[in-house]
């Protein structure tokens, strides 16, 4: 879409003050926000998102240049957490809070850099290539499980079981909890969705405090018992004579658990729809250790898990001409729509894993990229060129609907025909 397009018909943009009116949880936007994002795009790309309350920003220069800002940071002047309540009173979100509170996404230096440096050296210290084999075994056992000549739901055969079996059995968690860790992670995730209740909030503190329970429970026989996993080498990291408190651990261990499957089952998902829309066989994507990661990084370019990342101010200051903000005060900036800008990309809109710009913001920048990122390559780059080469002539048995959750962008479900 241009500038002289007309707008979709579920949003409007008053051009002089850029105040736009956009209801996130509208079925035609979240469905497709690439719509909107193209006639935005045409309109400046920046904008103050009435829904939300604050100035967001689509630009990719601008979203790699504020993700990059120290004058802008994750944690709250004001020391509320990011996500606040429907109300002032907190008192029903203690668990919540608590965890919020020593995780390292939700922090800035000093504290964000001591927890950031012990987590990556037990992290890194793993060297997640060893892992391929591990990947490419799993991902042919549930390949193995598909109905022969039948139809399958690829959301909970494939692309969620593989992550969330890696990251528990790099922690050393056990592989028999996973349902359980993933409702968990979904009832905490949903504190992050517009317009949630109380309802809502008061679900997403039992399963935090469920999920703590059974780590500090964990914890403590790692403790008596350490292993040769992540959460035992968590324990025993330090730096500069400090390690993680315990506090620290469990935040650490369950961003960690929740991070290493949420935004990789969207992007499998995500990417399945997007490699099955080209048509022809989908082998060709993978023919090589090089075309297969090009692939990848076009499905994160392409239609990335994550849409929106907030940020706060720690100054008054003029954050592009004419858009001022004051100290406290929250920005968007808009990851989905910065893979798709026209004035970073050549065709945005197109699937092309060979482009010469390939670049993409979905990982973010800065000091809070993601720690995860090698991790979620490897396991895209594996159980894509697996899945492909293995069901070469996979066909979708309808069309995928995304949730009802625009930030987190992934599908509902994805039935295919094996």
């Amino acid at each position: 879409m241009t500038a002289l397009d007309p707008p979709p018909p579920y949003l409007s943009l008053d051009p002089t003050a850029r105040r736009l009116r956009l209801d996130p949880r509208d079925e035609r936007f979240y469905q497709n926000p690439y719509e909107a994002y193209g006639w935005l795009h045409g309109q400046g790309s920046t904008f103050f998102w009435e829904e939300f309350g604050y100035w967001c920003f689509g630009g990719c220069d601008d979203v790699n240049r504020l993700l990059r800002d120290r004058r802008f940071g994750r944690q709250n002047p004001a020391g509320i957490p990011d996500s606040r309540g429907v109300s002032a009173d907190r008192s029903h979100l203690k668990s919540f809070d608590a965890i919020e509170a020593n995780s390292m996404l939700e922090l800035e230096p000093p504290v964000h850099t001591r927890l950031r440096t012990l987590v990556n050296r037990a992290f890194v210290s793993r060297q997640v290539e060893w892992l391929r084999p591990r990947i490419e075994a799993l991902a042919n056992e549930l390949i193995d499980a598909f109905p022969a000549g039948g139809t399958v739901d690829l959301l909970p055969a494939f692309a969620t079981p593989l992550p969330i079996t890696i990251i528990s059995e790099m922690l050393g968690v056990p592989v028999t909890m996973g349902p359980q860790l993933l409702d968990w992670s979904h009832r905490m995730v949903a504190m992050y969705t517009h317009g949630r209740t109380r309802e809502t909030e008061e679900i997403a503190n039992r399963a935090t405090q469920e999920f703590s329970d059974f780590l500090r429970r964990y914890v403590a026989e790692r403790k008596r018992q350490p292993g040769d996993d992540l959460l035992s080498l968590l324990i025993a990291a330090q730096e500069n004579g400090q390690k993680l408190s315990e506090d620290e651990l469990i935040s650490s261990t369950m961003l960690l658990l929740n991070a290493g499957h949420e935004a990789t089952v969207h992007q499998a998902g995500n990417a399945v729809r997007a490699v099955l829309a080209q048509g022809g066989d989908p082998r060709r994507f993978f023919a090589s250790a090089e075309a297969t990661a090009a692939t990848v990084e076009e499905c994160l370019r392409f239609d990335a898990p994550l849409h929106l990342f907030t940020r706060y101010a720690y100054d008054d200051m003029e954050v592009a001409p004419g858009v001022t903000v004051k100290s406290g005060e929250q920005i968007g900036l808009l990851l989905g729509m910065a893979n798709r800008d026209p004035k970073a990309f050549a065709e945005p809109g197109s699937f092309l894993p060979d482009r010469a710009d390939q670049k993409n913001v979905s990982f973010g920048a800065g000091i809070h990229f993601c720690i995860g990122a090698p991790l979620a390559r490897l396991e895209l780059q594996v159980a894509l060129k697996v899945l492909f080469d293995r069901q070469p002539h996979l066909a979708l048995a309808e069309e995928p609907r995304f949730r009802d959750t625009w930030h987190f962008h992934g599908l509902e479900r994805l039935v295919v025909r094996t």
